[in-house]
């Protein structure tokens, strides 16, 4: 959920404003994918051994999922990495000292499930219309459901939820009240089920024959969510591409680079492609081999994607969308304005705990408040010039709206929660359930954001008296422009 906020000025120099919340659908394309593999039970960190052959320390699943890479010629004993019980649940261990910035893992395409090799199978046929990751979902789920499936001792060490909030019952919901999470989150599950029926429609129920199994919508998010949370995306050319093994390396906020695979070529004349997955800095044997997903990701994108929030403060974010009211009577022309400078009727802005607000944010508050004696400004021989005006204050009744308006969003925001931050810091550091965690994690730092919001307005507003506007100088500029026409 993102907060809405629209603000309506009257033709009278006093303005009136009201807000409503939005709960904006997020389209698989907007998702980014990265691996990781979070089983429900924690297991302890071991060190990998160099054996083939049957390890008691690890699942027996696991065990064999080895082997079977080892017969296939994918790994083998003297691998840099090998897949091990971790506090996350499985990851990729060093076997070795590794290198900074080394190799330790080449996959094959043969080893790939991306759309290609949906295309190249049973259901390619049917697959050929859907969207990619519906394809390689369902492909996912009848190879889940086929004993005989080639890619069972893969399958077989798959879990079967993770802790994105996509899996988390209505109980474990309660705990995200209020946050723009727990709005994501339902309208992400709503796309889902939507997807699903339409595919039940008109695949699953006419081609009975290929799809022989009962196959439901829990079967179907389980599907999601493995591809939400181990694929890997635009990579030479791959938009989405789930690779066994590599998808077992798990993030670490230590890792402050995004660079750790490419797909290249096994030689300078060959069509054969391999995944390449190194490490960005040197690991000792023993040791985690970790990546970083993604930089950029808020923790409630990370929540809603792999499960996990971090400590960082710079992973605390806050959307504030703010829109030209159709209704407004200078509706086309702050549009027209809006869209010279690269925004439109909606915009959303992301508000980062301990940084600045956007640099545009500001102009356009300004903008959309704009009406009453200052809409002047709409005339087109100010045009040429309207941003730089937008850049600073306009008059103090259009500096005072903005203040007022958007402390009001904060205000309504921070009463929507049903924990104060107060409450959720003497929870923070205590020996939480995972899933809690991350709902404490998520709401205490979307409260923080809005704090910091409400006091950068706050503060504005304190010195409405104090600043230079635009509409004061105005008459000043209107007589000397007089004066010198005079002359």
């Amino acid at each position: 959920m993102s907060i809405l906020l629209i603000v309506s000025p009257s033709s009278s120099s006093s303005s009136s404003a009201f807000l409503s919340c939005i709960k904006p659908l997020k389209t698989l394309s907007s998702f980014t994918y990265k691996p990781l593999l979070a089983l429900k039970n924690k297991a302890i960190s071991v060190t990998s051994p160099h054996s083939t052959t049957s390890n008691p320390s690890q699942p027996p699943e696991l065990q064999t999922f080895w082997q079977w890479l080892c017969d296939q010629g994918v790994v083998s004993t003297k691998s840099p990495v090998r897949p091990a019980t971790v506090p996350e649940g499985l990851g990729l261990v060093a076997q070795r000292d590794i290198g900074k910035n080394e190799v330790v893992l080449e996959i094959p395409k043969k080893f790939w499930i991306n759309p290609d090799a949906v295309a190249a199978s049973e259901i390619g046929n049917v697959c050929s219309g859907l969207k990619p990751w519906i394809s390689v979902a369902l492909f996912l789920i009848r190879e889940k459901k086929r004993e005989d499936s080639l890619w069972r001792v893969y399958l077989d060490i798959l879990p079967e939820s993770t802790d994105s909030t996509v899996f988390w019952s209505e109980e474990e919901l309660v705990e995200l009240q209020g946050t723009q999470l727990l709005s994501t989150t339902i309208d992400v599950k709503e796309y889902i089920r939507n997807e699903f029926l339409k595919l039940e429609e008109e695949i699953l129920l006419p081609r009975k024959e290929l799809f022989p199994y009962p196959i439901t919508f829990d079967d179907f998010l389980w599907a999601f969510g493995m591809i939400r949370s181990r694929a890997f995306s635009r990579f030479g050319g791959q938009n989405l591409v789930v690779v066994p093994l590599a998808d077992l390396i798990n993030h670490s906020q230590t890792i402050t680079t995004e660079g750790y695979a490419e797909i290249k070529g096994t030689g300078p004349f060959s069509r054969n492609l391999l995944f390449s997955l190194w490490s960005s800095v040197a690991v000792k044997a023993g040791e985690q081999v970790f990546i970083q997903y993604d930089l950029d990701k808020s923790n409630a994108k990370l929540a809603l994607d792999y499960g996990f929030v971090e400590s960082k403060s710079d992973r605390n974010a806050y959307t504030l969308t703010l829109e030209i009211p159709e209704s407004d009577p200078f509706f086309e022309d702050k549009l027209d304005i809006a869209e010279s400078i690269g925004l439109s009727e909606t915009t959303y802005f992301d508000i980062v705990l301990g940084r600045p607000l956007p640099p545009m944010m500001f102009p356009y508050l300004r903008l959309v408040a704009l009406g009453g004696p200052d809409a002047f400004l709409f005339d087109l021989s100010f045009r040429s010039t309207i941003l730089g005006q937008l850049d600073s204050p306009i008059s103090h009744a259009n500096e005072e709206l903005i203040c007022r308006m958007v402390r009001d969003v904060c205000r309504t925001a921070l009463s929507g929660y049903h924990t104060t931050i107060e409450e959720d810091e003497k929870l923070e550091g205590g020996n939480l359930d995972p899933r809690l965690r991350i709902a404490i994690g998520v709401r205490a730092g979307e409260k923080r954001v809005l704090q910091q919001i409400d006091g950068i307005f706050k503060e504005r507003e304190l010195k409405l008296n104090e600043l230079e506007y635009y509409q004061d100088q105005r008459p000043q500029q209107q007589s000397s422009l007089r004066i010198e026409t005079r002359a």
